[in-house]
């Protein structure tokens, strides 16, 4: 892979991973135009390294947010750990149950199956990207006109924060239905303010990379026999440096995404994503790819 690809990559995987616009969708995409195979190692390793790099530019973003929103009181925080507790247990029972339903029966019969081999599959993500879209239009139509008010942690409840857990957990294997654009529409709907809604959800996705990034490890290391291999070791140089260019434009990604929200244009999100689904769409029907 060369650097300029490198570089391409890194940018769209930082804004559109904390855009709720889907990275994964975006840089698949991007993948196949750029002639790359979106399965290949090499690959694998640059879109773990593009991931570490995003999550670093959410907790450098919200970590004083964080702190006056979940840590200014013993109470405060609390409910926050109650709710971050809750939203993750039923991500990891909804979302852990589909992966395996994936693989052990739609995959069945294909040997070694990952769920990950539905990743260059254009249609299921244009559909994804689709649901993602009605989500987030309709949080966002709903939400329009009300301001950014700064409320206490405990208003995400544990009932909201279910809601947010479960929403998630359909995130993780349908790759298009963007996790930040579901999370904080589902918050939104379910009567969390936009502030405390962002705040909440970014949270949410600094628990949820860690294990991400380690199954996609875990996942190189297996088809790759324990052997990393000399074109996975050629890539890790080009890979830190993507993992640079994604923690910067994660940082352009989040502000971005703040000033439209409390701005109530998170709407247009929502429209974005409808015309990226027709566009894979097209790609996929009329292009062949």
């Amino acid at each position: 892979m060369s650097l300029l690809h490198v570089v391409i990559l890194a940018i769209v995987q930082g804004m559109a991973e904390l855009l709720p616009v889907s990275s994964s969708a975006h840089v698949i995409v991007t993948e196949k135009l750029l002639g790359m195979d979106p399965a290949a190692p090499e690959t694998t390793l640059l879109l773990v390294m593009l991931h570490t790099g995003t999550m670093f530019a959410v907790i450098v973003y919200f970590w004083r947010r964080w702190m006056r929103a979940f840590f200014a009181s013993t109470a405060d925080f609390k409910n926050f750990i109650v709710a971050l507790v809750v939203s993750t247990a039923l991500t990891g029972i909804v979302g852990l149950g589909l992966i395996e339903f994936i693989e052990n029966v739609l995959l069945r019969h294909q040997p070694h199956a990952w769920f990950e081999q539905l990743f260059d599959r254009l249609d299921l993500i244009a559909a994804a990207l689709g649901a993602a879209g009605v989500l987030i239009l309709a949080a966002g139509l709903a939400k329009r006109g009300s301001g950014a008010s700064v409320v206490a942690a405990s208003d995400v409840s544990t009932n909201q924060a279910s809601w947010i857990g479960v929403v998630q957990g359909f995130c993780l294997p349908f790759r298009g239905f963007s996790r930040s654009g579901a999370t904080i529409s589902t918050g939104l709907l379910a009567g969390v303010p936009k502030v405390r809604a962002e705040d909440f959800s970014f949270a949410l996705a600094v628990v949820l990379t860690p294990p991400a990034i380690a199954r996609e490890a875990w996942r190189l290391i297996k088809t790759n026999h324990g052997s990393l291999g000399p074109a996975i070791h050629s890539a890790v140089e080009p890979s830190v440096v993507g993992a640079a260019f994604a923690f910067l434009a994660g940082l352009l990604a989040l502000k971005w995404l703040s000033r439209w929200l409390e701005a109530g244009r998170w709407h247009w999100f929502g429209v974005y994503c409808l015309v990226a689904a027709a566009f894979v769409a097209f790609l996929r029907f009329h292009l062949g790819y």
